[in-house]
Formats: C-alpha cells, sequence, structure tokens
C-alpha cells in the first residue's frame, strides 16, 4: 500500500514489524496449532520459527526475498527444519499444497477491500483446517491500515466460519512493548457438502 516493494522494508535494518522475536499472540496460541503450518506473509520467519521449535511442519512464504534469506540463515542457526519460499499470498495455489492451520500475522491489514477478497479465495486453495490472522484493529493508538471487525470478518462466505475474534496486541519496533490494538481470529475452514 506504500507503493514499494515489500523486499525494500528489509534493505536498512529490520522491518517495522520486525521487533526481533515471535509475536506474543502466536506464542500463547502457539498450543492450538495443529498439523502441517502455513505461515503467510512469514517475514524474517520469527513465527514460523517459534512453531517449529515446538515440532510443527512449517511453511513461510513471503514476497520479499531479503525477509526469506534472514529467515533460513536464523533456521540453519537454530538447527530447525521450517521451509521459506518465495510466493504471493495471491496466487497460493500455486504451491500446490493444503495445510492443516494457516498464520497470517500481520499480512490481512496491508490488503484493500478488494484485494481481501482475493486473499481469501487464495487462502481456500491452502486451508484444510484452521486459519489465525492477527492484524491491527481500529482501537485507540491503531497502527497503520487498522481493520473494523466486520471488515475483518466480511470476506469470509461460504465454506469458513469465524470461530473467535478475541482483542489482542501486534508488537512493532514503533509501539511500546504492550504494542497496538489487534484482532486474534479464529477462523474454520467448513469441508464441502456432501
Amino acid at each position: 500500500m506504500t507503493g514499494l516493494p515489500w523486499d525494500a522494508s528489509y534493505h536498512e535494518g529490520p522491518a517495522p514489524w520486525d521487533f526481533g522475536g515471535p509475536q506474543p499472540a502466536v506464542v500463547r496460541a502457539a498450543g492450538r496449532f495443529t498439523g502441517t503450518v502455513l505461515d503467510a506473509g512469514c517475514g524474517s520467519g520469527e513465527n514460523a520459527l517459534h512453531l517449529a521449535s515446538r515440532g510443527l511442519s512449517v511453511l513461510g512464504v513471503d514476497v520479499a526475498e531479503t525477509a526469506l534469506e534472514t529467515a533460513r540463515e536464523k533456521n540453519r542457526e537454530r538447527g530447525l527444519d521450517a521451509e521459506f519460499v518465495t510466493a504471493d499470498a495471491l496466487h497460493l495455489d500455486r504451491l500446490r499444497r493444503r495445510f492443516d492451520t494457516v498464520l497470517d500475522c500481520g499480512l490481512f491489514h496491508a490488503f484493500d477491500a478488494d484485494e481481501r477478497l482475493a486473499y481469501v479465495r487464495s487462502l481456500e486453495a491452502v486451508t484444510k483446517g484452521t486459519l489465525y490472522i492477527l492484524c491491527f484493529s481500529d482501537g485507540e493508538n491503531a497502527g497503520p491500515h487498522p481493520v473494523e471487525r466486520e471488515a475483518l470478518t466480511k470476506p469470509f462466505g461460504a465454506g469458513w466460519r469465524v470461530k473467535t475474534i478475541e482483542e489482542e496486541r501486534v508488537r512493532t519496533r514503533f509501539h511500546d512493548e504492550n504494542g497496538a490494538p489487534a484482532w486474534f481470529a479464529t477462523i474454520e475452514r467448513e469441508p464441502p457438502d456432501e
């Protein structure tokens, strides 16, 4: 939405959302993650690596190659077995894989309304279980591109069930340690009618 390629966010040090660890909300929810995991928009990999350290099979995807190189290096240094590949979140079908759990941490709020519809269609191709979304909310002192609760649920129609939306916080390098107001949504993929 800034007009710059995502990779540019990583060229002069950490990106604004890269504070040096996994998001606390993801750490708290990690016990709910099962099976194979896709981290869509994984950035430099902290959330994916945290989940991999818990024994989960994790694929992190991003369009920012600089971030992915950082994630791969951390993966090697920590002796983990996560996988990181370049992929466009609007074309996840190109992965030709399906995942039990999908994480979107800080990606949903970067899309406009039309892109969110395309993104949900993309998620349909890869999600066979539960999708977790952590995004900026429209609360006080919100981060950039805040999302109203209705805007979070609206793109998820037939084939999805919004199970819960909880108030949370997103850590960034520009907020204090409490982070910015956020939503943490649990959205389930419904099996097709037989």
